[in-house]
C-alpha cells in the first residue's frame, strides 16, 4: 500500500470510530511529488491527486478548487468568508476540513447544500455562534468544537448523520434539534452550559457525552429508550441523589458510565453488564453490593472491570463490604482513597 493510501485509510478508520483528531494526516514532505491539478498555492500529492491541503497559508478566502478534488483541507487560516461560488468545481466534494479559522455563522447560509457527495464537515475552532446549515443528506460526520455556538438549527432530513461533535461551545438548550435522526450514533455536547438533559435524542445513540455541563436531574426512565447505548459521560455537572431516580442508569446495553465529579451519596444501581465504572470525586458514603449485583450466584455477577471510587473520603479499604468480590469477581482495577 502506497503512503497516500494509508494516510486515507487512517483517516477513514479516525472518522468510523467517532473520535475526534486534529491533524490525521502526514507531513506533506513525505508524499514526495505533487499533482499538477492544484490551486497553485496549495499542496496535492500525486500519490492522493483527489486531496488538496491548504493549511497554514494565511489564506483570507478559499482558494480556487479545480475539478477532481474531494478531500479539501484549510486549516489554521484567517478565512473568514466563503463566496457561494467556492465549491462550483467540486460539486463532488466529500470531505471539506475548516478548522482553526474566523468563520461565523451569518457568512455561510446556504455554503454547503449544494455539496450533494459531502460526507465530513469539519469546522472546529472558529467563530461560529449557530450551528450551519442546510447541510446535504449526504453527510455522515458534523464537527463544530470549539466554537460559541447557543443555538441549534433543525437536523431534520440528514438521515445519514451518524457522528456530532458540538463540545466547547454555549449551548443552553437543544431540545427537538436532532429529532429524525435515524442513523446518529455518536453525540458530543461535553463542555457546554445545559442544565437539562435534552428531549427527542435519536434511539439509535451508541455514544453520549454530556460531561462538563450543569445538569442535575435526571428524567425517570430518560436512558431507556436507548436500547444500544454502550458509552455514556456525565461527569462534572451538578447530579444528587435526589435528581436521580432508581433506576436511571440501569440500563443492559451500558459498558461505561462517568458520574465522576458530581454530588452522590449513595452508588446508583447499574446492570450486571456495565464493564467501566467511574464514580470518583463524590460525597459517597458507602459501597453497598447491592448496586452492581441484584443476587449473587455462581452464574449472577457483575462484568465491572474498572471501578473508580477515588476521591470519596468515606469510602475506605475497611469499610468495603466482606462480599464485595463475590459481585465484582472479574474486576482487575478498584481504586480507593
Amino acid at each position: 500500500m502506497n503512503l497516500g493510501a494509508f494516510t486515507l485509510l487512517l483517516a477513514l478508520i479516525s472518522g468510523a470510530s467517532g473520535q475526534y483528531y486534529d491533524d490525521y494526516d502526514f507531513p506533506l514532505s513525505m508524499y514526495g511529488q505533487l499533482s499538477p491539478n492544484c490551486a497553485p498555492e496549495c499542496n496535492c500529492p500525486a500519490s492522493y491527486p483527489s486531496a488538496m491541503y491548504c493549511d497554514e497559508l494565511k489564506l483570507k478566502s478559499v482558494p480556487m478548487v479545480p475539478p477532481g478534488i474531494k478531500y479539501l483541507y484549510l486549516r489554521h487560516n484567517q478565512i473568514d468568508h466563503i463566496d457561494e461560488k467556492a465549491f462550483e468545481n467540486v460539486t463532488d466534494l466529500q470531505w471539506l476540513i475548516l478548522d482553526h479559522n474566523l468563520l461565523e455563522s451569518s457568512k455561510l447560509k446556504g455554503i454547503f447544500s449544494k455539496l450533494k457527495q459531502l460526507k465530513k464537515l469539519h469546522i472546529n475552532y472558529n467563530n461560529l455562534t449557530e450551528s450551519v446549515g442546510p447541510l446535504p443528506k449526504s453527510l455522515e460526520d458534523l464537527q463544530l468544537t470549539h466554537n460559541k455556538i447557543t443555538k441549534l438549527g433543525s437536523f431534520d432530513g440528514l438521515v445519514n448523520l451518524t457522528f456530532i461533535h458540538l463540545q466547547h461551545n454555549q449551548l443552553k438548550d437543544i431540545s427537538a434539534s436532532f429529532k429524525g435522526l435515524k442513523s446518529l450514533e455518536y453525540l458530543d455536547l461535553s463542555f457546554n452550559q445545559l442544565t437539562k438533559l435534552p428531549s427527542g435524542l435519536p434511539t439509535s445513540l451508541l455514544t453520549l457525552y454530556l460531561d462538563n455541563n450543569k445538569i442535575s436531574n435526571i428524567p425517570d426512565e430518560y436512558f431507556k429508550r436507548f436500547k444500544g447505548l454502550q458509552y455514556l459521560r456525565l461527569s462534572h455537572n451538578e447530579l444528587a441523589d435526589s435528581g436521580i431516580p432508581g433506576n436511571s442508569f440501569n440500563v443492559s446495553s451500558l459498558l461505561e458510565l462517568d458520574l465522576s465529579y458530581n454530588k452522590l451519596k449513595n452508588i446508583p444501581t447499574v446492570s450486571e453488564n456495565l464493564e467501566n465504572y467511574y464514580l470518583e470525586v463524590n460525597q459517597l458514603e458507602k459501597l453497598e453490593v447491592k448496586s452492581f449485583c441484584k443476587i449473587l450466584g455462581p452464574l449472577s455477577y457483575s462484568k465491572i472491570k474498572h471501578l473508580r471510587l477515588d476521591g470519596n473520603r468515606n469510602i475506605t479499604q475497611t469499610s468495603l463490604p466482606p462480599n464485595m468480590y463475590e459481585c465484582l469477581r472479574v474486576a482487575n482495577e478498584i481504586t480507593i482513597t
